[in-house]
């Protein structure tokens, strides 16, 4: 730390990431799951990168926030998208690089990214 200038920015960073996993008013929820199988199967970079790109891009009424099991061990890590009036869209085998596609195609453009989703990657679908 060189100066109080530079703790402040630190400080304003640390606050816009806790309002985005915070935002009880957002209308768009993206859920990870990060039980210990979502966590093993490596939840944690998927989280941190949907909490920076959607701070990066000042995106509002988007809360992203951590959950426990969904219940689809094999398909973690688990990311639902829950936008009200919506069909809740479940995102699974997801990695970092593949939830900034998700922000950008699903979050800002209102694209769901079919070849992530439960559906595409259930057994027998290729």
């Amino acid at each position: 730390m060189k100066s109080l200038a530079e703790l402040q920015a630190i400080k304003e960073r640390a606050r816009a990431s806790v309002n985005i996993r915070e935002n009880a008013d957002a209308g768009t929820k993206v859920l990870v799951g990060m039980a210990t199988c979502g966590i093993a199967a490596g939840a944690r970079p998927v989280l941190n990168a949907f909490v920076e790109e959607v701070a990066k891009r000042n995106l509002q009424g988007i809360m992203v926030t951590q959950t426990g099991c969904i219940g689809i061990c094999q398909y973690e890590p688990v990311v639902e998208v829950v936008t009200p009036g919506q069909e809740k869209v479940t995102y699974v085998k997801m990695t970092a690089e593949k939830a900034l596609r998700v922000v950008n195609d699903h979050l800002v453009n209102g694209n769901v990214v079919s070849e992530y989703t439960i559906g595409a990657n259930a057994i027998g679908a290729k």
